[in-house]
């Protein structure tokens, strides 16, 4: 997601790690660069401006604490600023309660309700729909298509066109022992009847949260509605959709940000899995190239790893001592659906927020291929990869079918990383840092190499 704006703030960082010192003509060009990238990512001007001043003034006035170089002072710097234009994080309570989704018509409530819906179920939680649109034709179909591929309830009265009648029976057929979704009507306007409506079923449901739909398609006009809803039926929060090619999702994320209504999630993909609970520090770390490496871990165990098993893989994998029969083991899992784009996402090198989906399908191509050449290699290849040279290199190829240059490739493939992840250990120390001074409150990096 993001991808310009991600590479433009990358290439930035690097700027700062590669030179030979700090002074007041390198701040000025960093400043420079950050305001470029801001507005080419669609991040309103103003907003746009401020940020990059905060960073200039603070780099110039602020010195570094007792341990930390000038340059990942000046990182932590950035860092912070652009964490501050995204609010605060929301947290989302896991237990039975009574969601309320509003929006314009056409950016994603009813697609966002299965999404919703699914991540509930998920953490352990009963689920059911409840569709309240009465306005779009075949909205109540297609909640029910949802709801019957997630196997959950799913309450609607087909022809009925007042909502307020369809929430109030939904009220009395459900218990108070589910996360109810209701899913509600659209306009093209931010029009009276439809404030009024909503307005209506705030009251009749009585919901715990009141979450905004957004398409991030619409950038910073993301704001004004944002401000609208939110001053109209108090939204508790905001759910962005169609973040994953969305080259204005800057401008939606920066200017929600602003209006006081926290974003909750982020829609990534077309998929029912593809909703992220949106944390910004880790979104901004991300994006900055320095990784997220609890995202990843949440990956592994939603790839039914065991908490154990995806740390000890984890620690193999940053130390660089991991062999290919722990690749095997990741591999086997990252062939899954959207799991690929999710980890190299979640990686802390700079290179891999570049990467976009064709090269992600054709990665995935590339993987399935890869897994039926470990599948010929010996036990004592797969822990001691060293070993395996000329008539080995034949043999597996000849075993899998694959040419020979293949298994090369792959062998090549696994030793670049291998020393990609070694170079990778010191970014991991510093966001590590940043993460637990962020939660503290406290932001002094003293002692950090």
């Amino acid at each position: 997601m993001l991808d310009s704006l991600g590479q433009s703030l990358r290439e930035t960082m690097r700027k700062i790690t590669k030179a030979g010192h700090v002074d007041r003509a390198l701040i000025k060009e960093v400043v420079r660069d950050i305001q470029r990238a801001l507005l080419k990512g669609d991040v309103e001007v103003h907003l746009a401006l401020k940020l990059s001043k905060n960073v200039e003034q603070r780099a110039l006035e602020e010195k570094p604490p007792s341990g930390m170089s000038i340059r990942d002072f000046l990182i932590k710097i950035i860092y912070e600023e652009l964490v501050k234009i995204l609010g605060e994080e929301k947290e989302v309570s896991l237990h039975p309660q009574k969601i309320m989704l509003v929006g314009l018509y056409g950016q994603g409530k009813t697609t966002t309700a299965g999404k919703l819906a699914r991540y509930f179920q998920k953490k352990g939680l009963s689920v059911a729909l409840v569709a309240c649109d009465v306005h779009r034709p075949a909205a109540y179909e297609q909640l029910k298509q949802l709801g019957e591929k997630l196997g959950v309830s799913v309450f609607g009265i087909p022809g009925e066109k007042d909502a307020r009648k369809i929430a109030r029976e939904a009220m009395k057929h459900f218990h108070g022992d589910k996360v109810l979704i209701f899913d509600t009507s659209g306009r093209h306007a931010l029009e009276e009847d439809l404030i009024q409506e909503i307005k209506d079923l705030k009251e009749i449901i009585k919901p715990n949260e009141i979450f905004l739909v957004i398409d991030a398609t619409i950038g910073q006009q993301a704001g004004k509605q944002a401000k609208a809803f939110h001053e109209a039926v108090g939204v508790t929060g905001v759910i962005v959709t169609k973040m994953d090619g969305s080259a204005k999702g800057g401008g939606a994320l920066s200017a929600v940000g602003t209006t006081g209504a926290p974003v909750v999630f982020i829609g990534t993909g077309e998929h029912l899995e593809d909703l992220e609970h949106f944390n910004p520090t880790r979104f901004i770390s991300r994006l900055l190239g320095m990784g997220d490496l609890e995202t990843l871990l949440e990956t592994a165990k939603e790839l039914e790893l065991q908490e154990e098993e995806a740390e000890k893989v984890m620690e193999k994998m940053v130390s660089g001592k991991f062999n290919l029969k722990d690749m095997y083991e990741v591999w086997e899992q990252m062939a899954k659906p959207g799991i690929l784009q999710k980890i190299l996402y979640s990686l802390p090198l700079f290179k891999m927020g570049e990467v976009d989906k064709n090269l992600v399908e054709e990665s995935e191509e590339k993987l399935r291929r890869y897994r039926v050449i470990l599948d010929s290699m010996t036990y004592e290849e797969l822990e001691n990869p060293q070993i395996i040279k000329g008539n080995r290199i034949r043999r597996i190829a000849l075993g899998s079918g694959r040419d020979e240059q293949e298994v090369r490739s792959l062998l090549k493939e696994y030793h670049k990383m291998k020393k990609m992840m070694k170079e990778m250990r010191g970014n991991r120390k510093l966001m590590r840092a940043l993460r637990k001074q962020l939660k503290s409150g406290n932001m002094d990096l003293s002692g950090l190499v």
